[in-house]
């Protein structure tokens, strides 16, 4: 394996350039690899992507899409691994059913069907069991949706962590809905729904019994509504994505990279609830790393950003939504963070697990 590292060139040719220094190579999984950092990146575009390859998957969207009789449908599949499986704002019930509608929203899908499996550990009570999965049928219900199939398998004790969920989703796409990391292009304006870190935050500071002035809860919610909404004001966005694992950092860097698109940031624009930017200063977080279940990006050409941003904030998962920066043909492949005192840096995304076990 080797580290990317990126330095100003010397030509004036492009303010970066990228090396390559050879560190040790890695033979087994690491938590990290689950981070949603590069050596997620690399787990992927390494293993998985030469074995599977095909143009669905090739996408590396939250959902693949395929036609099918003439109709366009999106199909995610997750797993939560949550610790606590019980947080301030939720459970891991509520958090897999929202997880899996929010993947096929940023797709622009209108979710259909659920289904819902448990790993469970021997020796988890009943009682938690049951308060998991009411708590998994009031998300689906709040929804409108149906979980109509699942799997439940037990594995000795200390073989996993209580319980383990894997959920997948199909979604139906609406008729001029077209939404993709690959339609990013520069002249974009850079969205976003509202404050980040809050799940990341609240979980992180339950695991640890610390206490902060202020109440830290996770923003877990389905957001197929503000996206519809969105996509009901205008057809002409590019992408969404929702900042989970990696947080806001993940989603930016991922398209810029991938996408071969410079993005720049206004760190100053991104909304930060005080409680959270405070207990993140003292655990010793980047905001911008920390997950979110509740929060969407969208890339819009210029020309639309004004009227999509008045549409989310008359929804109430994004009244405050604001503009956080641009899509640029300059640079491309980095994140340029704006800083509030008037320098620049490079948004990059670590190796290691800044959160494990976070979603």
């Amino acid at each position: 394996m080797s580290l990317w590292v990126r330095t100003m060139s010397s030509n004036g040719s492009s303010p970066f350039v990228e090396c390559q220094v050879p560190i040790s190579n890695i033979e087994q999984i690491l938590l990290g690899h689950g981070s949603g950092g590069k050596l997620t990146s690399q787990l992927i575009e390494r293993i998985i992507l030469p074995a599977f390859c095909n143009p669905a998957l090739e996408a590396l969207d939250d959902q693949a899409v395929f036609s099918l009789d003439g109709a366009r449908l999106a199909f995610t599949t997750d797993s939560y691994v949550i610790t606590p499986i019980f947080f301030p704002g939720g459970d891991i019930g509520e958090l897999a059913v929202n997880g899996t509608i929010n993947d096929l929203a940023m797709g622009g899908a209108r979710p259909l069907v659920l289904s819902l499996a448990f790993i469970l550990e021997e020796g988890l009570p009943i009682s938690d069991l049951t308060r998991i999965v009411d708590s998994a049928k009031r998300a689906a219900e709040r929804v409108g949706i149906q979980i109509v199939t699942g799997d439940t398998k037990v594995v000795g004790r200390g073989s996993a962590d209580k319980v383990f969920i894997n959920t997948s989703g199909i979604g139906v796409i609406p008729p001029g809905v077209n939404l993709s990391s690959r339609h990013v292009r520069p002249g974009d304006a850079v969205l976003l729904s509202g404050p980040i870190g809050d799940h990341g935050v609240a979980i992180m500071s339950t695991r640890q019994g610390l206490e902060f002035e202020g109440e830290l809860m996770s923003d877990t919610a389905p957001l197929h509504d503000l996206a519809a909404a969105m996509l009901a004001a205008s057809r002409d966005i590019h992408a969404m994505r929702d900042p989970t694992r990696g947080g806001l950092a993940a989603s930016v860097v991922e398209i810029a990279s991938r996408q071969r698109v410079g993005i720049e940031i206004e760190e100053r624009s991104i909304p930060i609830r005080d409680t959270v930017r405070g207990a993140c200063e003292i655990l010793g977080l980047d905001p911008l790393l920390v997950a979110n279940e509740g929060k969407l990006v969208a890339f819009v050409p210029e020309r639309n950003a004004d009227v999509l941003l008045d549409n989310m904030r008359q929804h109430p998962l994004g009244r405050d939504a604001c503009r956080i920066g641009k899509v640029t043909a300059e640079h491309p492949g980095f994140v340029i963070l704006h800083t509030p005192v008037g320098g620049d840096r490079v948004l990059d995304l670590p190796f290691g697990e800044a959160l494990p076990r976070i979603c």
